[in-house]
């Protein structure tokens, strides 16, 4: 029997969609989540499914709708906020940085704060500077919040039912050019195999998207495309590299990175966030202090310079990694 193919967004959607069935505790809210399905269709159809009560649109206004979404996971509900894009996260940061990630810590356990808030990241499409970050680099700095970035459909549709039963914060990140939505499709992993049945997948446990000996390529999201991109042209030169898929930033498979490199004794971090103080330098880190003897050249960071997302075509190509620079830096720590 032929496996049913979809694209992220309806996953993500059906995700939401059987948890609601589930859990009459479990409601949507944001802008334009409603009648319109959300901007990137992470909310296809639920408004016509479940209506006004339960799939609220809200005033543009993102401190007006996260704060009570903490609110009402206090009371014992289990909202799923999305905010547009991550680069509004500004505006109701006080609400993420100083409530939803340490009220549990901060009453003793007795508190739980079951938030799942989703948004939009990436660049591809030039939405210029405020509409293209990653920034999940910044949440995953934060404790007390579980970190989530799918790379593909049904990573995603699993990973958000774990994300909606989870008793305390989840961010929740969507790459924009992963969604398969038709205006935007940008490769074709955006479409692929997911069950109908609902189904989790747990935090924490990263993927070896492929296997190599000679280099270990760390991503998450497009990234992990672009690496793949890259590797199948390393290998046509002789070069066999890995590519490992986070999956979640927090918690964070330090494991997988730290055997792959035992393996390959070679590191490069390809990140779509800025290449400063985030995940790169984290994971190139991490690899020095646990598995230094094992490396036969310094880990490499291949990320956004420390620039704002330019709207230019090709100054926003230049500045974000794709398969042709990821698979020169691969060159360049194999010489």
């Amino acid at each position: 029997m032929a496996q049913r193919v979809i694209p992220m967004y309806q996953a993500i959607a059906e995700a939401i969609r059987q948890e609601m069935e589930r859990d009459s505790r479990v409601f949507v809210m944001g802008e334009d989540v409603g009648l319109y399905g959300g901007i990137f269709g992470a909310t296809y159809e639920l408004w016509k499914r479940f209506g006004d009560e339960r799939v609220r649109d809200t005033p543009i206004s993102e401190m007006g709708f996260v704060g009570p979404a903490v609110g009402a996971a206090l009371e014992g509900m289990r909202p799923i906020v999305e905010v547009m894009f991550i680069d509004f996260i500004g505006a109701c940061f006080d609400q993420v940085l100083n409530h939803m990630s340490k009220i549990y810590y901060m009453s003793g356990g007795q508190m739980k704060v079951p938030v799942v808030l989703m948004t939009a990241i990436g660049g591809g499409y030039n939405d210029a500077e405020q509409h293209s970050q990653c920034l999940y680099s910044l949440f995953a700095h934060l404790p007390g919040i579980k970190v989530v970035v799918p790379p593909t459909p049904y990573d995603a549709k699993g990973r958000m039912i774990q994300a909606i039963r989870d008793d305390n914060p989840v961010m929740y990140f969507f790459h924009k050019g992963l969604m398969g939505l038709p205006w935007m499709s940008i490769i074709e992993a955006t479409w692929a195999p997911v069950p109908e049945e609902p189904y989790t997948l747990p935090f924490g446990v990263a993927d070896v998207k492929r296997e190599g000996k000679d280099v270990t390529i760390v991503a998450v999201a497009m990234m992990v495309h672009r690496a793949l991109e890259a590797a199948e042209t390393l290998a046509k030169e002789g070069i066999s590299a890995e590519v490992i898929d986070l999956r979640t930033l927090v918690p964070l498979d330090k494991a997988a990175i730290l055997n792959s490199v035992k393996k390959t004794h070679r590191l490069l971090i390809v990140d779509e966030d800025y290449r400063s103080f985030g995940l790169a330098s984290e994971i190139a880190c991490l690899v020095a202090e646990e598995a230094l003897d094992y490396l036969d050249a310094p880990p490499r960071r291949l990320a956004v310079p420390d620039v704002p997302i330019p709207y230019s075509d090709t100054l926003e190509d230049f500045v974000i990694p794709n398969a042709a620079s990821i698979a020169a830096a691969v060159k360049s720590l194999v010489a």
